[in-house]
């Protein structure tokens, strides 16, 4: 196993947010080469695409949550948009996120607990890439990122396929949607790690009025 994959694996053999913070630290620094030119990661990319095609203004303010080290940031950055605010857990990829200067606000959060840094409604669209998944983040943090967009916003996420079912990410967005919390409004299987075979869903939501 090369050392990106043994890395990788340290991500998902987490059994507390402590460990996979300590993953995280000793990868934050080789992880945009490891991933987008390793193993070919082309997440950020495809859900940025997706989400720009539902956003009517640049103005707009995102929420790029789980942001990682700003692979997402730098790309919605390029489609013009310059109101981003990054979250992530881990301290060392928010640095790194940090150098890229597409962010105002880093947030440094544990998607797996209420947000109370953040206020309803603040949001035009959040996105997170890359978090949906094994030993990361649970299928709670979904009401989080309705809480913090507006209502007739968007939340644009991706969910590893071998994950969907298995962590409880397709039952609770049934259940948002079944008491109107979201509306979903695209969800596609999209290639995810191209050069590992990795594919993930890619979803968008609108925020309800409730």
């Amino acid at each position: 196993m090369s050392g990106s994959n043994q890395l990788w694996k340290a991500t998902y053999d987490a059994e507390t947010q402590d460990q996979l913070n300590e993953a995280y630290k000793h990868w934050a620094t080789e992880y945009d080469r490891d991933t987008v030119q390793g193993m070919g990661y082309v997440g950020p990319v495809t859900a940025c695409k997706m989400l720009d095609n539902y956003l009517e203004s640049p103005k707009s303010r995102v929420l790029d949550a789980g942001c990682g080290t700003g692979l997402v940031g730098e790309i919605l950055a390029r489609h013009g948009y310059g109101r981003l605010d990054a979250m992530d857990i881990s301290k060392d990829m928010l640095e790194v996120a940090a150098q890229k200067d597409v962010y105002g606000k880093l947030i440094q959060a544990d998607m797996n607990e209420p947000l109370k840094k953040l206020t309803d409604d603040t949001y035009d669209a959040s996105i997170c890439v890359g978090t949906f998944t094994y030993a990361h983040v649970g299928p709670d943090a979904f009401d989080e990122l309705i809480r913090i967009t507006k209502p007739g916003g968007y939340v644009c996420f991706t969910i590893r396929d071998g994950a969907y079912q298995e962590y409880g990410y397709r039952q609770r967005m049934h259940e948002l949607e079944a008491t109107n919390q979201w509306e979903l409004l695209e969800m596609a299987k999209q290639d995810y790690l191209v050069k590992e075979g990795v594919t993930a869903k890619f979803c968008v939501y609108r925020v309800g009025n409730c």
